[in-house]
């Protein structure tokens, strides 16, 4: 069993930036992909980014390419999301989740283990 922790969330301005971590305890991410969604007060849960074991393939939604920026240190066990930039319509709990297969995918199901989240604010 993986256990996710997500930590960096917080208050920020419009235009300011922020950085998410996701560290992995119990067992290690192996070889799996990892990716962010997030979730905004009534709307469903959306992909964000995700990242393969070796770091070198990544994908980003539409809404955040050129903005935010995925990696992860597998020697660390954790994952980070920069954001930079940020806007207000970037409000949203943000959670960390994790498969046992290596290929990126955008749905929820496809994931095996999630994070409880980190609530990140952009004020206008």
């Amino acid at each position: 069993q993986v256990q996710l922790v997500e930590s960096g969330g917080g208050l920020v301005q419009n235009g300011d930036s922020l950085r998410l971590s996701c560290a992995a305890s119990g067992r290690t991410f192996g070889t799996g992909a990892i990716a962010w969604f997030r979730q905004a007060p009534g709307k469903e849960r959306e992909f964000v980014a995700g990242v393969t074991y070796s770091g070198g393939t990544t994908y980003y939604a539409d809404s955040v390419k050129g903005r935010f920026t995925i990696s992860r240190d597998n020697a660390k066990n954790t994952v980070y999301l920069q954001m930079n930039s940020l806007k207000p319509e970037d409000t949203a709990v943000y959670y960390c989740a994790a498969r046992k297969g290596w290929v990126v995918v955008s749905t929820q199901v496809g994931y095996d283990y999630w994070g409880q989240g980190t609530q990140v604010t952009v004020s206008s």
